[in-house]
C-alpha cells in the first residue's frame, strides 16, 4: 500500500509541476514514479502529454503508445490521435480505425480524427463514413460539416456538399466563409443565379483586400465599386483576379461590358497585356505598368470576375462568348510557323505543370506522355515554361517552344498553329478554348468548380474535351482515354 501511495505522490507533485509550466521538474516525477511502478498506464500518458508541449512529437507518440498497450483508455487514443495528427502519421491513425470503432464506437473526436486521417491519405468515401460516423454523435459540428462538404465535392457529388454548407451556415450564420463556398458548390451545379451572387463575397476576403490595396488603394477607396447600376456616360476600371486562365476565361465579359459604359480601362498580368492589345475586347485602355493614380480617371470600378453578375447574366447566356474571342497576332503567328511547324505533321502542343504554389494534383508527371509520342506522324512542341520546363529532358523528339515564350502574346501565335493541345488543368487551356484551338485538357480526380459535374462536355469552350482520372492519383488512365481517342 505505501508503494502506491508513493506512486500517487510522485504522480500528483509531477502534475502539479506540469500545470504550472515546470516541465522538466514534472517529467523528472513522472520518471521516478515510474521507476516505483513500470506498468501504470497512467505515467506513460502524462509523459506523452507533456512531450506534446515541448513538442517532442515522435517522443510523445512513443510514450502513448506504451500507455495504450498497458491501458487502452480512450482519453489515450485521443492524445495519441493529435500526436500523429502533429507528425503527420495519418496511416497510423487509419491502421486503429478498427480497434477504436470496437473499442469506442461513441467517441466524436476519435471518429473525428480517422475522418481526417482518412481525407490526407485520399480515401475519400471512407472520410466520409467517419464523417457521417462523428456526425451522429454531435450533429453540431461546424468542422465535420464543413470538412464533409469538402470530401463531396472532392466525389462530384455537389448537391450533398451544397446540404453540408447549408447546415454549417446555419451553425454560423455570420460566416462569410461558408457563402463563398457555398458560391463555388452553387456554380459547379450550374445554378450560376444563386453561384454569382453568393460568389461576390470573396471580395471580402483578405486576398481580395490585398490585391485592391496591390492597384490604386486611394482610388479604389475614394471611387465607387459597380454595383450593376446605369454606367452608360461613365468610366469604369477593370482589374485582374486571381490567375491567368480566370482572367482570359472572363474576359469574354469585356465586350458586354463595352455596350454598357462610355470607356473601360482594364489591369490585367503584365503578361497577358500583349495578347490584349491584340485583342481589346472593347477595352479603350490597357494598363501593363505602373500609372500614377492622379494620372488615371475613371468613375467606377470591378474585379474582373464580377462581371457576369453585375451585367446581370442568366442560365446559359454566362457561357456565351464570341467565337474565337482571342485571335493571335498574324505575323508572329507567321513568324512561329516558320520557325517550328513548316512541316505536314499533326502539330501537338503539351503542357503538363501550372503554379505548384496553388495546386499540386495538377501536375502531371512528363513519363505519360511517353506513349503519345509514339502515334505516327505527329510532332510534339512543348509549352511548359518556367517551374517545370526542366522536365522536358525526359521526351525525346519534342520541340522546346515553351522558351520562347514570355508573354501570352507570343503563346497565341504559337498556338495558332497547332492542330490539338494535350495539357492539365491550366491557362493554356483557356487560351486555346478562346481561340477555338482543339484542347484536351487531363483533369485531377478533384475537379475545379468551373468544370461543373457533367464532364462528357466543356460549357465554356466547344473546342475543349474533358479528361478525368478514373482515381485520385491516377493519371494512367487519363492517358489511356486520350491514346483511344488519338489511334
Amino acid at each position: 500500500m505505501a508503494a502506491v501511495e508513493d506512486v500517487n505522490r510522485l504522480i500528483n507533485i509531477g502534475f502539479a509541476l506540469h500545470e504550472a509550466g515546470k516541465l522538466e521538474d514534472a517529467e523528472t516525477a513522472y520518471q521516478e514514479a515510474l521507476a516505483k511502478d513500470s506498468e501504470n498506464a497512467e505515467i506513460y500518458n502524462l509523459l506523452g502529454v507533456l512531450k506534446l508541449q515541448q513538442n517532442d512529437v515522435i517522443s510523445a507518440v512513443n510514450w502513448i503508445e506504451k500507455a495504450i498497450e498497458r491501458k487502452p483508455e480512450s482519453y489515450f487514443y485521443e492524445t495519441l490521435f493529435q500526436a500523429y495528427v502533429r507528425a503527420g502519421l495519418y496511416k497510423q491513425i487509419v491502421k486503429r480505425q478498427d480497434e477504436v470503432l470496437k473499442l469506442f464506437p461513441e467517441n466524436f473526436s476519435l471518429l473525428f480524427n480517422i475522418a481526417l486521417a482518412n481525407t490526407k491519405i485520399k480515401n475519400i468515401r471512407t472520410a466520409i463514413i467517419f464523417y457521417d460516423k462523428a456526425l451522429k454523435i454531435n450533429p453540431g459540428s461546424y468542422d465535420a460539416w464543413f470538412n464533409l462538404s469538402h470530401l463531396y465535392s472532392i466525389e462530384g457529388e455537389a448537391e450533398n456538399a451544397i446540404s453540408a454548407l447549408k447546415i454549417c451556415k446555419k451553425i454560423r450564420p455570420d460566416d462569410i466563409d461558408i457563402d463563398y463556398f457555398l458560391s463555388l458548390a452553387y456554380m459547379r451545379t450550374k445554378n450560376y443565379e444563386k453561384g454569382l451572387k453568393l460568389f461576390e463575397t470573396r471580395l471580402c476576403r483578405e486576398t481580395a483586400f490585398a490585391l485592391r490595396n496591390k492597384t490604386y488603394p486611394n482610388k479604389l477607396t475614394r471611387k465607387n465599386l459597380w454595383k450593376g447600376e446605369n454606367i452608360k456616360d461613365k468610366t469604369i476600371y477593370v482589374y485582374y483576379e486571381a490567375g491567368f486562365g480566370d482572367v482570359i476565361m472572363f474576359s469574354r465579359y469585356l465586350p458586354l461590358l463595352a455596350q454598357r459604359c462610355k470607356k473601360i480601362i482594364f489591369f490585367p498580368q503584365k503578361p497577358l497585356a500583349p495578347l490584349f492589345r491584340d485583342n481589346p475586347l472593347g477595352v479603350d485602355v490597357i494598363i501593363d505598368k505602373y500609372i500614377p493614380e492622379k494620372d488615371i480617371d475613371f468613375d467606377v470600378h470591378a474585379p474582373l470576375l464580377s462581371l457576369p453578375y453585375l451585367l446581370g447574366l442568366k442560365g446559359n447566356k454566362v457561357f456565351a462568348y464570341p467565337e474565337g474571342y482571342i485571335r493571335p497576332n498574324k505575323e508572329l503567328a507567321e513568324e512561329y510557323r516558320k520557325k517550328y511547324f513548316d512541316n505536314k505533321k499533326i502539330k501537338v502542343g503539351i503542357k503538363w505543370q501550372g503554379n505548384t504554389y496553388y495546386d499540386q494534383d495538377r501536375v502531371i508527371p512528363v513519363k505519360y506522355f511517353k506513349p503519345l509520342m509514339e502515334v505516327e506522324n505527329t510532332q510534339y512542341c512543348s509549352f511548359q515554361t518556367f517551374e517545370g520546363s526542366e522536365d522536358i529532358k525526359d521526351l525525346d523528339g519534342i520541340i522546346d517552344i515553351g522558351k520562347d515564350l514570355t508573354d501570352f502574346s507570343r503563346t497565341a501565335a504559337a498556338l495558332s498553329n497547332l492542330d490539338l493541345v494535350i495539357c492539365n488543368d491550366t491557362s493554356l487551356v483557356h487560351l486555346a478554348g478562346a481561340m477555338g484551338i482543339p484542347c484536351w485538357v487531363m483533369l485531377p480526380y478533384e475537379v475545379n468548380w468551373r468544370w461543373h459535374t457533367d464532364l462528357s462536355k466543356c460549357d465554356w469552350y466547344d473546342s475543349v474535351k474533358l479528361f478525368r482520372q478514373h482515381k485520385i492519383r491516377d493519371w494512367k488512365s487519363v492517358f489511356d482515354d486520350i491514346l483511344k481517342e488519338m489511334v
